[in-house]
């Protein structure tokens, strides 16, 4: 058991059973005697879960007594005072709600677990909200696609991270179409659902005209059994209507985006999004989520407005979330967006922020090096210096990955990244055994790529920023303030005279090398003697 409360995001994509981790650790919660709270960011998934959390926990009833109770606008005033007593004197042990557990007047008797589901519809503040009511409570965070500020916490270490990647067995990828809004092809794709017995999600996010587009359904598809479902309706319409589509009355439900989060209906296996760039790219996932939760092929269409050209921004959104139709790809498209937006900020409420000001790579670096620091109890680096200078070496051979022995450019690029990021001799000596196990014995050239990053690594407790080593010379010059000993310099050009100094920062060696192997085995006695 750990002794710091859990603060862990669990990033599994729509439909892998991140409800199924929820209920299983709210379960350990209760039998420690604590009580469990479960935010919700809609009223639709909060009666889902409520419903699903009170039928498995009424299984084990017998043995373990869990009162399970729901707090959000489909239940009356009355209903919900009631829950907000019972919560207050103990009498329940999980309460499931929206943004209506955030409120002054529900105070939690003993609170040991809070679970945020979809964490990407919620701001800091609310989640702070949560965290603030006790300071010691366990924080279980579930999402598709976490924000970029989310997710740049997890990356770093802040918070404990854990991925679901294994889908549920027999489980389909979703098909996905980009294309203009046409009659034809609506009524195709409805078709088909409706042949198969199934049901058919057709998106409008425009309440006002949403009858509208019911009365374009009707002439298109007087087949269908159509019914709307909206946030705007009366809280008992809303729930009749997600009822009877759920219970199969009807075959072809209109809605907005109230469906987005979590609702889970395995017969609905055709989605039509109007309007999709209108979304973003976390939106047009877990809408794309609400189809293909069984075994059958599903299918998400995507339609633009007949009558404009999506911006570009949108195009890319629509061609991300295209490109990655596979099962699990939430996680890469939240690293997709953390990438486009970055990563908001780490104490503030932003929750994405511009991130060219110094790029991605470099601040995921300097957070890691303050982060690293703190974990080992040392001083937090100045990160307003400049980075570690890496020196610049030139052995006057060619130095590279030729094209005969590496013929993938882009992974010549990969490999060239990598070596530039081995810290240590044996980082360097695990790739340099990789590139062989790869690609065969080395040849001269990439030898001497090796040998070079080597007596980058050598150079540096010397503090060398620039090695230029021909065939007459070795030329050494220093950063300021190097970590030597000028008296150790002095020494050696007392001792040899083939040293001598040149200006303040510079030693020059007159040593004859003829091959890459003398020039590197002079160097490393070069750096032994200053070592010595």
């Amino acid at each position: 058991v750990s002794g710091k409360p859990m603060d862990r995001l669990v990033c599994g994509d729509v439909g892998f059973g991140k409800t199924e981790v929820a209920m299983r650790a709210a379960f350990v919660a209760v039998a420690d005697g604590k009580q469990v709270a479960v935010l919700c960011p809609t009223t639709l998934l909060a009666e889902q879960h409520y419903q699903n959390f009170a039928d498995r926990f009424a299984q084990v009833a017998h043995e373990w007594p869990v009162k399970v109770a729901e707090i959000s606008r489909f239940k009356s005033k009355q209903e919900q005072a009631e829950a907000v007593r019972l919560l207050a004197d103990g009498r329940i042990d999980i309460l499931i709600g929206t943004h209506r557990l955030l409120q002054p007047d529900v105070k939690f008797d003993r609170l040991g677990l809070v679970i945020i589901d979809e964490e990407h519809r919620f701001g800091v503040r609310q989640k702070e909200t949560l965290k603030a009511l006790r300071a010691e409570v366990d924080v279980l965070t579930l999402t598709a696609t976490p924000i970029p500020r989310t997710l740049g916490l997890s990356l770093e270490g802040l918070r404990d991270f854990s991925v679901i990647a294994t889908p549920p067995q027999k489980r389909l990828a979703i098909k996905t179409f980009v294309h203009k809004w046409s009659n034809g092809l609506v009524r195709e794709a409805c078709l088909r659902e409706f042949k198969r017995g199934g049901q058919v999600y057709v998106l409008h996010n425009e309440v006002a005209t949403i009858e509208n587009m019911r009365e374009r359904l009707e002439k298109l598809l007087p087949e269908a059994r159509i019914v709307v479902g909206h946030g705007q309706l009366p809280e008992r319409e809303l729930e009749r209507v997600m009822r009877e589509f759920t219970q199969q009355k009807h075959n072809l439900l209109l809605c907005s985006t109230i469906i987005e989060t979590g609702i889970d209906n395995p017969h609905a296996n055709t989605i039509v999004i109007a309007r999709a760039e209108k979304f973003g790219l976390a939106q047009l996932h877990q809408l794309r989520g609400r189809v293909g939760r069984s075994h059958h092929q599903a299918y998400a269409y995507l339609l633009t407005d007949e009558n404009a050209k999506p911006s570009t921004q949108a195009q890319r959104r629509l061609d991300a979330i295209q490109a990655m139709e596979e099962l699990g790809s939430g996680f890469f498209l939240a690293m997709h967006d953390l990438e486009i937006r970055g990563a908001g900020e780490v104490l503030g409420e932003n929750q994405s922020g511009e991130i060219h000001e110094i790029g991605f790579a470099l601040y995921a670096n300097m957070l890691n090096a303050a982060v690293r620091a703190l974990k080992e109890g040392k001083a937090i680096p100045d990160l307003t210096q400049p980075l570690a200078i890496t020196a610049e070496i030139n052995l006057h051979f060619p130095a590279l990955l030729p094209d005969a022995y590496c013929p993938d450019v882009h992974e010549r690029l990969t490999l060239y990244k990598r070596l530039a990021n081995c810290e240590t001799e044996d980082a360097l000596r695990l790739m340099q055994e990789e590139l062989i196990d790869r690609y065969g014995a080395m040849p001269a050239q990439t030898q001497a790529l090796i040998e070079t990053h080597r007596l980058r690594l050598l150079g540096k407790p010397l503090g060398v920023a620039k090695l230029d080593a021909g065939n007459g010379a070795i030329q050494l010059r220093f950063m300021p303030n190097p970590p030597i000993e000028p008296m150790k310099i002095v020494g050696l050009m007392q001792q040899d005279r083939s040293f001598k100094l040149a200006g303040q920062d510079r030693v020059v060696w007159s040593k004859p090398t003829a091959s890459l192997r003398e020039r590197v085995l002079a160097i490393k006695e070069l750096f032994n003697r200053l070592m010595d």
